[in-house]
């Protein structure tokens, strides 16, 4: 039950984080700018939940390396996003799930089921049916930078595998961290009007604040390869977005990645809930 309900948690968490690039292409400052500025708020947004939750913050390496992975994810995917567009960030960014597998293998010395491989191979394939004609857009620097953040995405997912890990305490410091770095080049910026502040607001309060505190609710119960599917949520409705926003049209072929995605997560997680089968 509880990894049930874990599993919805991480699936609201993506539904939240996926308003990222829509919010990112309507405001015309820097990548540093957006991400200290989101940072800033999201920062606010979880110290108010441990502080109404009592959550003592701890300081370790576990910890340490968590924060780390969650402030370069966030600033690598704005500049991934800002260079190759929205789709083409979230799409390398979902890469996460095989980093995953790799250090549980490699470190941990867990070798991945089948069916968690298999889960991962239908997922990418999926997205890169959903985003197969925006790779080709995308400057190499910025595939560069999104594939990176594919990287340090995993380490937000692995941070509770360690037995000092503590996601609430590494998100918190990650957004801190996030923050100081972007804050002042966001004094450089000179068009502070109503789109680009409701933008960052949106970003920081939902995107990258109350999703990631319900993240950390539901990390501590739901083993990291199935949170790494659910939340691949996040870059099919990306694009959606986008169209739904700024009219950008989905082809069929697109759907159908979709469509596999979703079906590939459902299958996998379905099948990890049966009373016969033990956690991934």
């Amino acid at each position: 039950m509880k990894q049930k309900n874990g599993v919805w948690l991480l699936a609201t968490a993506a539904v939240l984080c996926s308003i990222g690039g829509v919010c990112i292409r309507g405001i015309p400052w820097t990548p540093l700018s957006i991400n200290g500025a989101r940072n800033a708020i999201a920062a606010c947004v979880t110290a108010a939940f441990l502080a109404r939750r009592r959550h003592r913050l701890r300081w370790n390496s576990a910890v340490a390396c968590g924060a780390l992975s969650l402030a370069l994810t966030t600033n690598l995917y704005v500049f991934s996003t800002k260079l190759a567009g929205a789709a083409n960030a979230i799409l390398l960014m979902y890469t996460a799930p095989v980093f995953v597998l790799l250090y549980l293998w490699a470190a941990k010395g867990q070798r991945p089921p089948r069916a968690a491989v298999a889960a991962c191979a239908l997922v990418f394939a999926g997205i890169g049916c959903f985003v197969a004609d925006g790779l080709a857009a995308g400057t190499l620097l910025g595939n560069a930078l999104g594939l990176a953040s594919g990287v340090s995405y995993a380490g937000v997912f692995l941070v509770n595998t360690e037995p000092d890990g503590d996601a609430w305490s590494a998100y918190f410091f990650g957004q801190a961290a996030g923050a100081l770095t972007g804050l002042p080049f966001l004094f450089a910026e000179t068009d502070f009007s109503l789109v680009p502040v409701a933008c960052v607001l949106a970003l920081g309060t939902f995107q990258l604040g109350l999703s990631y505190v319900l993240m950390a609710k539901g990390l501590a119960c739901t083993p990291p390869v199935t949170a790494s599917l659910v939340t691949a949520i996040e870059p099919l409705l990306t694009p959606v977005w986008v169209w739904l926003i700024y009219g950008e049209g989905l082809s069929g072929f697109a759907l159908a990645g979709a469509a596999l995605v979703l079906c590939s997560v459902v299958w996998y997680n379905a099948r990890e809930a049966r009373p016969d089968r033990s956690s991934s």
